[in-house]
């Protein structure tokens, strides 16, 4: 089954057992340029996200089956970086505890006031957009690391250190013009064209080269 979600920010994830919940919910986020994915039950949502999955989930609490507290405890296991905004009408005092120390963003108890959920949301969104594109980077930043030969990388650390092409090439047993040919060669595919560009991804990748990753 596709998954659904990844690399989308926009994306309102909304999981209520009621069908006129979950569809008055998606209608209003998208009338302020969001897009509502409804889902009837806490197992459909897993069923279609992964750790790759952005937005932000608007849950409800009791469902029939898996329910909202589960979900989220589900969610926090697997390390999934979304948002979680409960919306219930069971708003115990317990409840509340218990979702917001499993790092719920928000807590409204319905009837709850159109405005307030749209802040909520796009607070979350907000907040949680530079955890995403952090994440982002550094699974690009690994993907084109990995796609170097092993002598690139050799050459990479190299530079990490500081050293000039002549004491690479040196050090590698290997020609001048043979070394400038990997620092071409890697900075194409950590697209970047300056020399600065280069070193600043040296210094971000650093440990990771160090540990072959």
């Amino acid at each position: 089954m596709n998954k659904t979600g990844t690399n989308d920010w926009s994306i309102v994830h909304v999981v209520d057992d009621n069908a006129a919940v979950r569809d008055a919910i998606c209608w209003l986020v998208e009338q302020v340029g969001l897009r509502g994915l409804p889902y009837a039950s806490a197992q459909e949502f897993l069923s279609k996200c992964d750790e790759r999955t952005r937005g932000c989930l608007v849950l409800d609490i009791r469902m029939p089956g898996m329910s909202g507290l589960e979900l989220q405890d589900r969610l926090r296991t697997a390390c999934t970086r979304i948002p979680v905004i409960i919306v219930t009408g069971h708003g115990d005092v317990p409840v509340t505890v218990r979702a917001m120390k499993a790092g719920a963003y928000e807590f409204l108890q319905k009837p709850f006031n159109d405005q307030d959920l749209l802040e909520a949301i796009q607070g979350a969104l907000a907040e949680f957009s530079a955890v995403w594109k952090k994440a982002d980077d550094e699974a690009l930043l690994r993907q084109n690391l990995s796609s170097l030969t092993p002598r690139e990388h050799e050459v990479l650390m190299h530079l990490g250190r500081g050293k000039p092409n002549k004491v690479i090439a040196y050090d590698m047993d290997l020609s001048v013009r043979t070394v400038e040919g990997y620092r071409a060669s890697i900075m194409n595919k950590l697209h970047v064209r300056t020399i600065g560009e280069l070193m600043q991804i040296v210094l971000e990748a650093g440990l990771r080269t160090q540990d072959g990753n």
